[in-house]
């Protein structure tokens, strides 16, 4: 039997055509719901108040050899020993909250390499005000006090 499409039909197919691509596309610029966030918890770092492991022992060498250049603020590489340099990182925010909050913190990196050479996950967080200083062996997953 054959099927005749009246101009109503093909009208009212069109308009419903319509609304769903409308609801569509108002749906892909919406997007997904958005909640705004209320504040978080901080990250589930490990702060340890001792560091035995060791790694540590670097650390401690790296602070020294920090320490020697006056822990610079300035991001960027640094002349090290054995021709080689290391990296200082700049200022450590401490936006999840890890380490105690109202101090300024610097990073840098443990091991030296060439100059430019890809950065590894190790580093030292130092609070230049009071000397107080961790090292983080997993790129600030855990941080263990120096």
């Amino acid at each position: 039997m054959p099927t005749t499409t009246t101009t109503g039909g093909r009208v009212r197919r069109t308009i419903g055509l319509l609304a769903l691509l409308t609801a569509m596309v108002a749906a892909a610029l919406a997007g997904p719901s958005v909640v705004t966030p209320t504040l978080a918890e901080p990250a589930q770092a490990a702060v340890h108040s001792s560091c035995t492991m060791t790694r540590c022992a670097d650390a401690r060498t790296a602070r020294s050899g920090w320490s020697a250049k006056g822990f610079p603020t300035s991001r960027g590489w640094y002349s090290w020993s054995g021709g080689l340099a290391n990296f200082a990182g700049g200022q450590f925010h401490n936006y999840e909250g890890q380490l105690p909050a109202g101090a300024t913190y610097h990073e840098y990196d443990v091991y030296p390499r060439a100059s430019g050479a890809a950065r590894d996950a190790y580093r030292i967080v130092v609070n230049r005000s009071t000397g107080a200083t961790w090292f983080s062996p997993n790129h600030y997953t855990d941080f263990y006090r120096l």
